[in-house]
């Protein structure tokens, strides 16, 4: 049996992330939120001082390589590596059972594999060109161990409050107010608030961390009578419009505009919400503007679990509280309404009067009269705009990526035209 003593982990992607789409279509699973943080900053967190290297999908690595710099995508290790899965929530203790040193071993949960420590020899004959399992691994010694997994979205959004508890206590420990409070902020439980420097909150805002801690990130804006319910995280640069409502289990940012009522929603940067209406156990993707009004159901009349629609099939997700999943570069009219578990994909555009159907294709065009396909040039000159308002480029990069999308999408759309 080989003896590994690695200096490396892999975090990589597995066959599942298709049931993480849409948010996942323009990133690899572990940077999905959950928390105060992504799910590849948790790993990291927990094997600090290690090179590490990504694994994604091919179509995902020059995007990945630009925004990681000096990170190696999708090259095999050139010795003994930890590879780890990347849609895990890692606990606290998640290194002192899956240790850097010991025996060539996979990890798994039946037959899903979550972490595989493998030699030299072995490493350097891998195919990181497809997603990776158990398979992938010939290796005989197997160990059975719980792991906290990521399946679908709502995952996320079911255990954001947990994890925000989770990361504040591990990343941050205790509260700091900082100097940008207004001296008519109510706070309550002032050991679990963080507000870093530069931030400003201002008259008459309340921050309630009775339910969980709230972090407040630099140069944020909280504007007068709004009220954050902790947890919840206030992203760097995000604004929080005058008289907004932010419930616990929410994470938003950074630089996003949010206004009227969210509750436990995770919404990605550079997003916004500006006006009235409900948000509530939603995942949203980045770039991604709900016109004023734009409401959303939660919550099913007859008090049943919310059936979701993954990969053409509806999932039933065994919650009662389900909102919107929407994917990156979306958009909604004034006063769009969604039913409980509705998903819409990337780069759509969703407006008119009554509610749209529950699953919405990405590079769709309409709403409840009919849905036709979103030009992709147009799609694309919309997106480039959107970036470019807030200091961003479109990089060719990223436009190929949309592309790419538009192309890998093009048979849902056909099938509800």
């Amino acid at each position: 049996m080989v003896t590994v003593n690695a200096r490396t982990i892999c975090i990589f992607e597995d066959a599942a992330y298709t049931r993480l789409l849409p948010p996942a279509y323009t990133r690899p699973v572990y940077d999905l939120v959950c928390g105060l943080s992504t799910l590849r900053e948790k790993i990291l967190r927990q094997y600090r001082g290690y090179e590490c290297i990504l694994h994604c999908r091919s179509y995902l690595a020059a995007t990945l390589r630009i925004e990681n710099p000096g990170i190696r995508i999708n090259e095999t290790p050139g010795g003994d590596c930890l590879f780890i899965n990347g849609r895990i929530l890692v606990a606290a203790d998640f290194a002192g059972h899956i240790p850097m040193e010991g025996k060539e071993t996979l990890y798994v949960s039946g037959k899903t594999l979550i972490a595989a420590r493998v030699g030299r020899e072995r490493a350097q004959r891998l195919d990181l060109a497809s997603p990776l399992d158990l398979e992938t691994f010939a290796i005989g010694e197997r160990i059975e161990c719980d792991a906290d997994m990521i399946r679908y979205p709502w995952d996320c959004i079911e255990r954001n409050g947990e994890y925000i508890r989770q990361d504040f206590e591990q990343k941050i420990g205790t509260g700091s107010l900082g100097e940008g409070i207004h001296e008519s902020v109510t706070v309550l439980e002032e050991h679990r608030v963080f507000v870093e420097r530069g931030a400003r909150i201002k008259p008459n805002v309340v921050l309630d961390a009775e339910g969980g801690p709230i972090y407040v990130g630099q140069r944020a804006t909280i504007s007068s009578n709004a009220t954050i319910e902790g947890p919840a995280v206030i992203g760097p640069e995000t604004q929080v419009n005058a008289g907004a409502r932010i419930s616990g289990g929410t994470t938003i940012g950074p630089i996003c505009k949010i206004g009227g009522e969210v509750s436990q929603s995770i919404i990605h940067g550079y997003s916004n919400k500006q006006h009235d209406g409900y948000l509530g156990h939603s995942y949203i993707g980045s770039w991604v503007n709900l016109g004023a009004g734009t409401t959303n159901s939660d919550l099913k009349n007859n008090y049943q679990p919310v059936r979701v629609c993954v990969n053409g099939e509806f999932v039933n997700t065994e919650s009662l509280f389900v909102g919107l999943i929407m994917g990156d570069h979306s958009k909604t009219g004034i006063q769009t309404m969604f039913t409980t578990g509705t998903v819409v994909g990337v780069s759509c555009n969703v407006f008119g009067a009554d509610f749209p159907p529950k699953y919405i294709p990405s590079y769709s065009w309409g709403g409840s009269g009919g849905v036709t396909e979103y030009e992709l040039e147009k799609a694309i000159e919309t997106a480039r705009t959107v970036m470019a308002r807030r200091n961003r480029e479109l990089t060719p990069e990223g436009e190929d990526l949309l592309r790419y999308i538009f192309g890998i999408t093009a048979a849902e759309r056909g099938s509800v035209a």
